[in-house]
């Protein structure tokens, strides 16, 4: 898997998509909007992949768009920045939509669409100094395209504010909104991240993936009649399906299931 923005390795049952563009704080353009959308719809169909790490190298994790890509933007059409307006948008679905779960390795500030990066991501760690921002609003323009995800992170009511008055904010207010899982000194970093990817690789492939397609299903929808059926129904398939056997045919006779041989 060759881009020219990015960097894709394996190790084990783990993918790492490494944002490459260190000279201009990892800033996305059209071309790392596109390998981003590759490099993921890519990694969603490989059996062989159980969880995927977003890293970035440099100081920055990501500072948004990059300014002659918005320069660029600025002489387009309406019909021209609506398309261009989209193709970041499935971005973000390419990771939000993975089917194995993302872990985003935060090394450093993530402003605009870099938040956008990691609200669309499972898992957050973040080295304590990393500084956050939704910035558009200092720039007349809003955070559209990463809303659906950003909102989910931080809550409506931190997204009110932060949406409106484009502070920055650390790590520390981070962890506390929820936008980040961890935070962990730079020298810890690598192995906080390894630590929750071999937990995630440890239990089964088919329900890890289920589950994260449960909370996505379910977040936000109304306790109805029909979500406790859909609750149940899920639940059943899963312990008829062979790896529910094999999980607890394993735990009943005190062996390592077969997924993890």
């Amino acid at each position: 898997m060759q881009y020219e923005t990015l960097n894709v390795g394996f190790a084990g049952q783990v993918a790492t998509v490494t944002l490459n563009r260190p000279d201009v704080r990892n800033a996305f353009n059209e071309t790392m909007i596109a390998d981003v959308t590759s490099a993921f719809t890519a990694l969603n169909a490989r059996d062989d992949v159980r969880a995927v790490v977003l890293a970035a190298n440099g100081k920055a994790f990501c500072a948004g768009a990059d300014l002659n890509w918005m320069k660029k933007m600025a002489g387009y059409s309406d019909d021209e920045n609506r398309a261009d307006a989209m193709l970041l948008a499935k971005m973000l679905a390419s990771v939000y939509r993975c089917n194995k779960p993302v872990i985003a390795r935060v090394n450093g500030d993530a402003y605009a669409g870099g938040m956008g990066l990691i609200a669309a991501c499972d898992i957050v760690v973040a080295v304590q100094g990393a500084r956050f921002c939704l910035s558009e609003a200092r720039l007349g323009l809003i955070p559209a395209t990463i809303a659906p995800y950003v909102i989910r992170a931080l809550g409506e009511q931190a997204s009110r504010r932060y949406f409106t008055t484009a502070e920055a904010f650390d790590c520390v207010t981070a962890l506390r909104l929820g936008l980040v899982s961890e935070a962990v000194d730079a020298q810890q970093l690598d192995a906080t991240v390894q630590q929750i990817a071999d937990t995630l690789c440890a239990n089964g492939p088919q329900a890890v993936r289920a589950c994260k397609q449960l909370v996505q299903d379910i977040a936000g929808r109304e306790l109805s009649d029909a979500l406790i059926e859909d609750t149940a129904a899920r639940i059943a398939r899963t312990r008829a399906g062979a790896e529910g056997r094999e999980g607890v045919a394993s735990f009943l006779e005190k062996r390592t299931p077969a997924w993890r041989n």
